[in-house]
This record gives structure tokens, C-alpha cells and sequence, in this order.
């Protein structure tokens, strides 16, 4: 298994929609997203701890006109997602590869103008690693514009309960939100897509949390 890793890894730094630190745009990407990478104008989205990529990806297919960024620190993963864009011809989604706490280093204040966490580690016993505790929180306030949007999907009610109270705290507006996504009348308000992790949980019979709000 490690010897695959490293062969990803290495095959990574070769593929142009990852973004990472053996790339000279690792360093200037800040703030020049749509001019150095996506060559427009468009909105920027981004998915917090995306994994293989698949709810990026999936966001970018039904939105062309917005250009998506999944960011995760496994190269191992983003090389799933980065290679089926490419063969899918999908160009308005790239995957940067870093720590979320590193955020502020590859995004201007207000650059982007909405975020995407779905199913994030809860972390049930270690608080400063739940991606919604106001660490994490400032983080995002300072990438999105005033009023951006903070789209919250979860299978965690630890999590969800977390996000809300973060929200609350700092007067955020709570736009949607459920606690059973699948049996909700907001169903239809959110882009059907789902992870492999979602359909696991799904087919566990386990509630999906969801939330949006104007931060």
C-alpha cells in the first residue's frame, strides 16, 4: 500500500489541475486564482477536506460558469478526482494540495465567494481539529466575501450541532438547514450529489445533516 502512495504521489506533481508545492504556482497562486489557473472571472467555490474529489467534481460539472477548488492535504486521494477531470474534460475545477489551517496563504480576503465542508472527521475527541470551531471559523470568514455562503453536509450530529453553535456565536444567518436531508421539503434546494461516503451512510439508514448560511 505505501508503495502505491508514493507512485501517486509522484505522479501527482505531474498533473496539471493539483496544485502543490513542487509547482511554482504553489507560491503565487494567492489572490490570482481566476488569472493564473482558470483564465476568467468566474465565481470561486471551494470544498474544505475534499478527498477523492468527488463532490467538487460534481459540483463542477453542473456549474460551469463557477470554478471550483477541492482542497486536501493526501495527494494520494486528489489524484483520483484531478485525473477523472482531465478525462472527463472538466476545466473549471482544480485540487490544491494543503492543510486547511494553511488557508490564508493561498487565498486573497474575499476570494472566494462560497464554501463547501461534506462529511469532514467529526474528531468526537479532539476539538481543534473539527473543521467548524472558530479556529477554522476566522479562517473562512476572512476568504469569503461579507455574505458568503457556508454549505454545511454531514452524517455527524456532533458536527452539524457544532456548525450551528459556531454560526450562532458570530451572528452568522442561517439560511437552511435540516437534520434529515433525504426527508426534508429543502431537498430539492441542494445539488443531488453524493459520495461514496454518503451512500454508505445512506444505505445505513443514517440521517444526512445539511446547512447553508450567509456568514
Amino acid at each position: 500500500m505505501a508503495r502505491k502512495k508514493d507512485i501517486k504521489y509522484q505522479i501527482v506533481k505531474s498533473i496539471p489541475n493539483i496544485i502543490e508545492e513542487s509547482k511554482p504556482i504553489f507560491s503565487t497562486i494567492k489572490g490570482d486564482w481566476n488569472k493564473l489557473y482558470f483564465k476568467n472571472e468566474n465565481p470561486i467555490v471551494i470544498e474544505i477536506g475534499c478527498g477523492s474529489g468527488e463532490y467538487t467534481l460534481g459540483l463542477a460539472k453542473i456549474n460551469p460558469e463557477i470554478n471550483y477548488i477541492g482542497i486536501d492535504i493526501k495527494g494520494d486521494r486528489l489524484y483520483k478526482g484531478a485525473n477523472l477531470a482531465l478525462a472527463e474534460n472538466v476545466f473549471n475545477v482544480a485540487f490544491l494540495r494543503t492543510q486547511i489551517e494553511n488557508l490564508n496563504n493561498f487565498f486573497d480576503k474575499n476570494e472566494t465567494s462560497q464554501i463547501w465542508i461534506t462529511f469532514p472527521d467529526p474528531q468526537p475527541n479532539n476539538s481543534k481539529k473539527r473543521l467548524i470551531n472558530q479556529r477554522f471559523f476566522d479562517i473562512y470568514q476572512n476568504i469569503l466575501p461579507r455574505n458568503g455562503i457556508l454549505n454545511i453536509k454531514t452524517d455527524s450530529k456532533l458536527f452539524f450541532e457544532t456548525a450551528l453553535e459556531t454560526l450562532q456565536k458570530n451572528k452568522s444567518e442561517i439560511l437552511l438547514y435540516t437534520n434529515d436531508l433525504y426527508n426534508s421539503p429543502i431537498f430539492d434546494q441542494v445539488p443531488n450529489i453524493q459520495t461514496h461516503y454518503e451512500k454508505k451512510y445512506l444505505a445505513q439508514n443514517l440521517p444526512i445533516y445539511y446547512l447553508k448560511a450567509r456568514v
